[in-house]
């Protein structure tokens, strides 16, 4: 398949490197120029949980006006609808997209640039990545990625889109409820994106804390208090227990909304911790624990 990463950051350099190693022609869009100028001439190398390869793609700033196959767009949640628009011109009238993004909220704007009706909503669990150079990224974790239609395209496309995935060496798997799916991920994510950007706790670090542990759970917690009162039918019987799992996986890793504060980028967090109080106010509730970690983060994020 002829494939474009919109957004070839460090989780996009894992997707790009082993789509590209498993035969397909892989397209890798990115701002950073250092970044896209190395994978031309050096080739695009990632390195950790999925192997040591260097594989080759074809990088540039902007897409170019040349249809494919498959579209994934993987850039913060902020900045999903944008880079969605600016990637119409690489749609043909089989384009499959595959939106991949931390919390809720940003593949509505991706459906509004690219149509509903061939996007698929994607949820990586159990990864993290980290750059250590133009062109070099590491990669911390390799679980699951789950992806379901976000409106009419049928299962049987997803089925066939969720297997050039898996062909690639991924645990890809094909969701029909894309809410119960992105719940059980942002439940993992409220537990430690906050708490690791206020305090620079790793994943494991914050789990274990005596005085952030607790505060990790409590957010954990209310995000599933949601989720059931809104009628999300998502398998989790322990929110505790579930997130600690989910943290176990990959002890050492940063969030990603972390990485962004120590490089000094506003991160994600009206997307990851924000959504819960935003659900909960939809149901005419408050979500307190959430909703203060919000305002922490976003008060050390002012300078920016």
């Amino acid at each position: 398949m002829r494939i474009a990463i919109v957004g070839c950051g460090a989780m996009g350099s894992v997707y790009a490197a082993l789509l590209a190693d498993a035969g397909n022609e892989v397209l890798a869009i990115d701002r950073w120029e250092e970044h896209v100028r190395a994978m031309n001439a050096q080739g695009l190398r990632v390195e950790g949980a999925s192997g040591d390869r260097r594989v080759k793609v074809t990088a540039a700033t902007t897409p170019p006006k040349e249809p494919v196959d498959m579209i994934i767009v993987a850039v913060k949640a902020a900045d999903a609808a944008a880079a969605a628009e600016a990637a119409r011109p690489l749609l043909g009238p089989e384009t499959v997209v595959v939106t991949i993004q931390n919390g809720l909220g940003s593949a509505e704007g991706v459906a509004a640039a690219l149509g509903a009706d061939r996007l698929m909503v994607g949820i990586a669990g159990g990864f993290g990545a980290s750059f250590k150079g133009p062109g070099h990224v590491h990669h911390n974790g390799m679980k699951t990625i789950r992806m379901g239609a976000h409106a009419g395209l049928p299962f049987d496309h997803v089925e066939q889109a969720v297997g050039v995935w898996r062909d690639a060496g991924f645990a890809a798997e094909a969701a029909e409820d894309i809410a119960v799916m992105q719940w059980e991920k942002l439940i993992c994510n409220v537990a430690y994106s906050a708490p690791c950007t206020l305090t620079g706790l790793t994943i494991g670090q914050a789990m274990e804390d005596p005085d952030i542990g607790p505060v990790s759970r409590a957010a954990a917690t209310e995000a599933w208090e949601v989720a059931r009162a809104a009628g999300i039918a998502v398998d989790i019987a322990d929110p505790v227990a579930h997130v600690r799992s989910f943290g176990a996986a990959i002890p050492n890793a940063k969030p990603s909304l972390l990485l962004d504060f120590e490089a000094g980028r506003r991160g994600e967090i009206d997307y990851i911790n924000g959504a819960i109080p935003r659900e909960a106010a939809k149901l005419g509730g408050a979500a307190p624990v959430n909703a203060t970690l919000v305002r922490l983060v976003r008060f050390r994020e002012r300078g920016f």
